[in-house]
């Protein structure tokens, strides 16, 4: 009772406040993440030793069951804008809790995937956004890992950023000059100077021995890039 009239005598949340509901690894490493990054965050998870723990870290943290609407109605829930369905192993309540926040009128839901049934299930009881962040992870790590990649971000299937090395056989020269584009079917977006800070690569940018860059285009273009010597 006291969280509820907490919430409550605070009015209307922010429209940056997120509801985290299922207090797990990756729950509650994105509830933390939230409110490091200055976003109010209500956490919502059925065991008591992770509430417990995470008091003083969020703004507002409840033990409740999140399959129950009215429960979620009397936490003030309905109020925010922005929900993230983060149950793991449990897909029932999973797909439960995130029909009710459907029901509540949340605008913007979402909620993590096990399977592709179960991310299927989410999307046609109204999560607007599913997310499989395993098997994304374990994407992103095995293209590291592969490769000569210092990172990889997926953007669309099929495309992706490439932070990389710049290959010696393009040094000393500018991009413009290069021709990257046209030859490697990439865009170089920023280049890193050794020990320097980023900065938006231009036509006249010269690569230099120990430059990073981070290229944008196809998943296959970009991989063939960074593997160029």
């Amino acid at each position: 009772m006291a969280e509820r009239s907490r919430l409550h005598r605070r009015g209307r949340p922010d429209p940056q406040a997120v509801v985290v509901i299922g207090l797990g690894r990756f729950g509650t490493a994105l509830a933390e993440t939230l409110a490091g990054l200055g976003h109010d965050v209500l956490g919502v998870d059925e065991s008591p030793a992770r509430v417990a723990s995470l008091r003083d870290k969020l703004s507002h943290v409840v033990e409740a069951d999140s399959t129950d609407p009215v429960a979620l109605a009397q936490m003030g829930v309905a109020d925010f804008d922005r929900a993230v369905v983060a149950i793991g192993g449990e897909v029932e309540a999973s797909i439960l809790t995130t029909a009710a926040l459907v029901d509540l009128g949340i605008k913007d839901i979402w909620a993590k995937a096990m399977t592709a049934a179960h991310a299927r299930i989410l999307d046609r009881v109204g999560a607007h956004h599913v997310v499989f962040p395993e098997a994304q992870m374990g994407e992103r790590i095995a293209h590291l890992v592969a490769g000569r990649m210092l990172d990889y971000l997926p953007i669309d299937a099929g495309f992706a950023l490439v932070e990389t090395v710049a290959p010696a056989s393009l040094l000393g020269r500018s991009l413009g000059e290069l021709g990257i584009r046209s030859r490697h079917d990439v865009t170089v977006v920023c280049v890193k100077p050794a020990g320097g800070q980023f900065t938006y690569a231009t036509p006249d940018t010269v690569l230099h021995e120990g430059d990073v860059v981070v290229v944008a285009g196809e998943t296959s273009s970009a991989r063939a890039f960074a593997a160029l010597e």
